[in-house]
This record gives structure tokens, C-alpha cells and sequence, in this order.
């Protein structure tokens, strides 16, 4: 894919039409179209399938076929073989998968890069896994046997996110084959592409006809009625907390499982005693990577008074520093996904700067510095807060951080705790049992001590409270796509 091509504005070719269903791309039942934006310009570059529960249903029979007759009775060692290769072929086509990537979320094509060879990483870690899946034994007593054994539970619903579309199918889809599920996956409807892109690539990669279907379309026509539909025995979703909410409710219906990864309000608790450039560095890419539009961003600051002044002084200036401009010029910050989360992040500020509060840096939206076009906001940092405030304690989902000063250790811990979310929080500090404590008595999925995004696919990673329940990656990850079944004989 030519990038200078794309970036004046000329079609973006190669890309996948229809939905890809029984192991094809094919049109939408009722031959509607949806408009796809780059982000970057504000302008629509592609067209895709609108799916309907008429779509949904026939992807949702293929996935019940193939599971039935074929996927489950695979042989573990050769769905590992098939994942392997699927994760050589992501890599071969890593380049143009990211550049689809980056115009369709707007995210700066290095970190496109890095969820493409994240998506890769995810294939292989369970294609090793896929013949490690093993039960256990139980201590009866002699004439009895006993143990258990781990099945596919059936026909997952991927609900995938507009943010890291790649990364989030390839966590979900990789672990669902693995354990021997087939797939029907919904990606947002402002980020179709890539999930496509991937079902094309299993599909190269040798996966049978059925086993991994994408129906693309919005929400309301199509993902309700994927996670409503009765042949659906797993949903994994992420999104927001009302959405959420809303596929809770339909799962109910059916006593659907349910894996459900729903954002969060991240502290990152700074301590006097931290390393200032590591906790500077830290502090900076939990905000700013993909503009905040993470779930597991940072986007509470937490420090100790005694380093407040300069370290926000410092905060400040290299946020003023970092390059603004369209995701394939690779700045450091690229734009936010679509005009309405645009201004939302904008009604967050405005309501802010009419409760008084200090704009120290950014708090206002922009455009692409090359071109004059795009949705971007920049990159803002809002002083010192009280702990009820809308911005300490509601996600932005954007580049947006809120200071909160604290008096000692144990008044940080405490603002870092008190939050309805609970999916990550990060701490910086050179006092080992501080931040083991702090990583105790903070309630959250995952904790990272002085390097905030630390870890892979192999450490599991979720939510509690408002953030949701479940675990994704690792092999908690793959556990959720299982059904424990025990089996006890007497022996006579």
C-alpha cells in the first residue's frame, strides 16, 4: 500500500468487501453498504457490509456446523499447527495490515505496527497452548476414579472494540480456537477492517470453512442480535460500562457465559522516592499513547505533594512537545476515532473549565497541523481535582489526565482506591514495600510497578468492580472459552 497515496486521499485498495462467512467474504443480506472514516482527515475512504440478524443468523449456523462436525474433534497438536501458521502469516503481512489499521482507528502507524506484531504474538502463545490444555486427577479413595476434563464450550460472540481492533480479535479469537470454539465476531462498526483482514488470513492459514466468521454493521442491527442469539454459548465483550450492561441482559436470556472488559478511570500512583525520568516516561504513555483511547489508560495522576510542582512542570512541557498529525506519518499523537467521541472528549473540558478547574496544558480540539483536517484533541493535563469531581471519576477515553495531590503514601493509596473502576493502576516507586502494598489493597484486575503497560499475552488481564469480570490473555484467557466437566467412576 502506497502511504503518500493514501495520505492525498486515493483509494485504499486490497481491502476486503462483504462479511466473511462459511470460509468467503459475501454481502450483506440486505445489500446495504456502511461508510468507513479515517480519522486522520475526517473523511470516508472505504465501504463495507451493513449485517443484519439475518447475516448474523447465517454466521452463527456456519460457526454451529463447523464446530459440530469439525473444529471440536480436531486434534489439539493440529489446531497449534494451524494458529502457527496463521501467526507466520500475520507476520509476512504485518506492514499492510497496519496500515489498514492506522487509517481506519487513527492510531500512529509504529503503535499499529506493534498491535499487528501483538496479534501475531497472540496466535503463537496459543497455538503452544493448544495441546497443554489438560485436566487433573482427584485423591478418592481406591475404588474410585476421578478427574476432569476441559471442553470447548461452543460458538463464541466476539464484541470487538473500535481502539485496538487487531489486538482485541486476536486476543479473543486466538484462545476460542485454541480451546476448539468457533467464532462469530463483530468488530465496531468504525473499525471493520482488520477483523476481516485476520479471517482471511486463518482461513490461508488452513482454519476449515465456518470455524472463524466476521459479520461488520453497527451495534444495534448486528451485535444485538449476535449476543441474543440462542445458538451462542460464550460472549466476550468489551466496551463501554451501558453496553455492556445491555449484553449482560440479553446473555440472561439464554444463561449465555460471559467475559466482559468494560473500561476503566487508571491511577498511576507517583511517590516521591520514584525514579523521576521512568515515572515521567511512564506517566506520558499511559495518557497519550493512541490519544487515551485505552481502557487500561493512566489517566489519573496520583502524586505526592513533595514532587507535584516540577514533576507537572515537566509533565507539561513534553506533552506541549509531542508531534500532532495523521496516524501514517507516525506522530506521537494521532487523532481520536470519529467526530462524535471528538466532542464528547470536548464536553468533558467545557464542563470542567465552568466548575473552575485548572487547565494546565491542551483542553482544546484541533486539526492535523499538515493539512488542517482530522479529529484531534490536545494533549491536556487538568490540576489538582477533588475526588468527586466528573474527571477523577469518570472515563474520558481520551488524552486527557487529571492531577490529584497527595499528602503521604497512605493518603495516595487511598485516592488510587477510591475509584468505581477496577482494571489496572500503576505505581512508581523505589520502596519495594510500598509498592507491594500499594498492589495488595488497590482492587484491580492488574497492577503494574514501575513500568506502566508492562507485560504480554501471557499475563491475564481484566477487571473488577465497573471494569467487569473475566479474564483475557494467558491461560486464564483460554480457560474462559472451556467447560469443566468431571468424571467419577467406581472401580470394583
Amino acid at each position: 500500500m502506497n502511504i503518500e497515496a493514501i495520505l492525498a486521499g486515493k483509494p485504499v485498495e486490497g481491502l476486503p468487501g462483504g462479511h466473511f462467512i462459511a470460509g468467503k467474504f459475501t454481502p450483506s443480506a440486505g445489500g446495504v453498504t456502511m461508510e468507513s472514516f479515517d480519522a486522520g482527515r475526517g473523511a470516508a475512504f472505504a465501504t463495507f457490509a451493513a449485517g443484519t440478524a439475518e447475516d448474523i443468523d447465517r454466521a452463527v449456523t456456519s460457526a454451529r456446523q463447523a464446530f459440530q462436525t469439525v473444529w471440536r474433534d480436531t486434534a489439539p497438536a493440529e489446531r497449534g499447527r494451524i494458529l502457527t501458521r496463521a501467526a507466520q502469516m500475520i507476520r509476512a503481512d504485518a506492514e499492510r495490515i497496519a496500515i489498514v489499521e492506522s487509517i481506519d482507528s487513527g492510531k500512529p502507524l509504529n503503535e499499529a505496527r506493534g498491535d499487528v506484531n501483538g496479534a501475531a504474538r497472540a496466535f503463537e502463545y496459543y497455538a503452544g497452548a493448544c495441546d497443554k490444555l489438560q485436566g487433573d486427577t482427584f485423591p478418592l479413595p481406591r475404588n474410585y476414579l476421578g478427574y476432569s476434563v476441559y471442553e470447548p464450550v461452543g460458538v463464541s460472540a466476539q464484541i470487538i472494540p473500535w481502539n485496538f481492533p487487531i489486538s482485541t480479535a486476536a486476543r479473543g479469537i486466538a484462545p476460542a480456537l485454541a480451546a476448539g470454539c468457533t467464532v462469530v465476531a463483530k468488530p465496531a462498526e468504525t473499525t471493520p477492517f482488520s477483523a476481516l483482514l485476520l479471517a482471511e488470513l486463518l482461513s490461508k492459514a488452513g482454519l476449515p470453512d465456518g470455524v472463524c466468521n466476521v459479520v461488520t454493521g453497527t451495534g444495534r442491527e448486528a451485535g444485538a442480535p449476535l449476543v441474543a442469539h440462542p445458538g451462542i454459548d460464550q460472549i466476550t465483550f468489551t466496551g463501554s460500562v451501558t453496553t455492556g450492561q445491555a449484553v449482560m441482559r440479553s446473555a440472561a436470556d439464554h444463561v449465555t457465559r460471559l467475559v466482559l472488559e468494560l473500561g476503566g478511570k487508571s491511577p498511576v500512583v507517583v511517590l516521591d522516592d520514584c525514579d523521576r525520568e521512568s515515572a515521567l516516561t511512564g506517566v506520558l504513555g499511559a495518557i497519550y499513547e493512541h490519544a487515551g483511547q485505552i481502557c487500561s489508560a493512566g489517566s489519573r495522576l496520583v502524586i505526592e505533594r513533595g514532587i507535584h510542582d516540577t514533576f507537572v512542570e515537566q509533565l507539561s512541557n513534553r506533552a506541549r512537545q509531542l508531534s500532532m498529525g495523521h496516524g501514517l506519518r507516525d506522530p506521537k499523537l494521532g487523532p481520536v476515532n470519529s467526530a462524535e467521541h471528538l466532542a464528547k472528549i470536548g464536553g468533558f473540558i467545557d464542563r470542567a473549565r465552568d466548575r473552575g478547574a485548572e487547565i494546565v496544558t491542551g483542553g482544546a480540539a484541533a486539526t492535523d497541523p499538515e493539512t488542517g483536517l482530522g479529529w484531534f484533541y490536545e494533549p491536556t493535563i487538568v490540576g489538582n481535582r477533588p475526588p468527586d469531581d466528573e474527571l477523577v471519576r469518570e472515563e474520558v477515553f481520551g488524552p486527557v489526565l487529571t492531577v490529584q495531590i497527595a499528602d503521604d503514601p497512605e493518603h495516595a493509596l487511598a485516592m488510587a482506591a477510591d475509584c468505581q473502576y477496577g482494571l489496572v493502576a500503576g505505581i512508581y516507586t523505589s520502596n519495594i514495600s510500598n509498592a507491594l502494598r500499594m498492589a495488595r489493597d488497590i482492587d484491580a484486575g492488574q497492577i503494574f510497578i514501575n513500568e506502566y503497560f508492562a507485560g504480554g499475552i501471557e499475563v491475564p488481564f481484566g477487571g473488577n468492580k465497573l471494569s467487569g469480570f473475566g479474564r483475557e490473555k494467558g491461560i486464564e484467557g483460554l480457560k474462559s472459552y472451556c467447560k469443566l466437566k468431571s468424571v467419577v467412576a467406581r472401580v470394583d
